[in-house]
């Protein structure tokens, strides 16, 4: 079970990023709730975390349902007022490397990333990853949703092409369990307070790009990536601009992508 109490004795002191750390039975999105919070006045570092979100919210305006108690579904608040809003884009990459620094820690498993954000173990994706920008009454904020696969049987995952901890752990061992979702969620939280913290102290992202390169399952693969209006591109993956953004060397040139949907293809 979700415990808020737990959650709040791990995450929440003083000096640290984390705030206020709450625990809904259920609601549509996390991200939406806690945008709507950010514009009645949240703090930054507001936790919003739900056993059951049946409106999950992910890129290109797609939902998904996870069954009740499977998963971790929440959402995070930063306002990183002192920050150059053109360095704001690495914001879903950090939590990316978060959630994957976390699974590794927390459920040893070789979690990577898929560009922009999505987690994979073994090829299949165990976690997405929102980042939404909100206008608020004191200046911008961002809300990152996270939602990591935790219990999910074979016949409950969204796609075939996603897993969960639960169904990583019984392939290695058939009586093993995944970490329990409070871990989860503290793991990843504090893994996400050091990178943030380190990020809003420095003007430089070259240090975030070169641990992403480290754990990286798209750097250097041949992907197609999906575009708006059904557009596709294929090239090979090459590098990470200053923005984060995918560089993509393509048959008639280089091209650089700040959005869309990447497949790994076979080499």
């Amino acid at each position: 079970m979700l415990d808020a109490d737990v959650l709040r004795r791990e995450l929440v002191r003083p000096g640290g990023l984390w705030s206020t750390v709450d625990v809904v039975e259920r609601t549509g999105s996390t991200n939406a709730d806690l945008a709507a919070r950010a514009r009645a006045g949240a703090p930054a570092g507001s936790v919003l975390v739900t056993d059951f979100q049946d409106a999950g919210r992910g890129r290109l305006g797609r939902t998904w349902v996870a069954p009740r108690g499977t998963s971790v579904a929440m959402s995070v608040l930063l306002r990183p007022a002192d920050v150059d809003p053109a360095r704001w884009t690495w914001l879903p990459l950090l939590a990316g490397l978060a959630v994957v620094e976390a699974l590794r820690r927390a459920a040893d498993v070789p979690a990577l990333l898929k560009w922009p954000n999505d987690v994979l173990v073994d090829g299949l994706k165990v976690c997405g990853i929102l980042a939404e920008r909100v206008e608020t009454p004191t200046g911008p904020a961002c809300v990152l949703g996270m939602g990591v696969n935790v219990w999910l049987a074979a016949d409950e995952l969204p796609v075939p092409t996603a897993t969960s901890l639960a169904l990583l752990a019984q392939a290695r061992d058939p009586g093993s369990r995944p970490p329990s979702r409070n871990l989860v969620i503290a793991t990843v939280l504090a893994v996400l307070e050091l990178l943030y913290q380190r990020w809003e102290g420095l003007d430089d992202d070259a240090p975030f790009a070169a641990s992403y390169l480290q754990r990286s399952a798209t750097l250097g693969r041949q992907v197609r990536v999906h575009l708006a209006d059904d557009v596709t591109v294929e090239g090979r993956a090459e590098a990470l601009d200053a923005a984060g953004r995918l560089v993509v060397r393509t048959a008639t040139g280089v091209r650089t992508f700040g959005a869309g949907d990447v497949v790994h293809l076979r080499s």
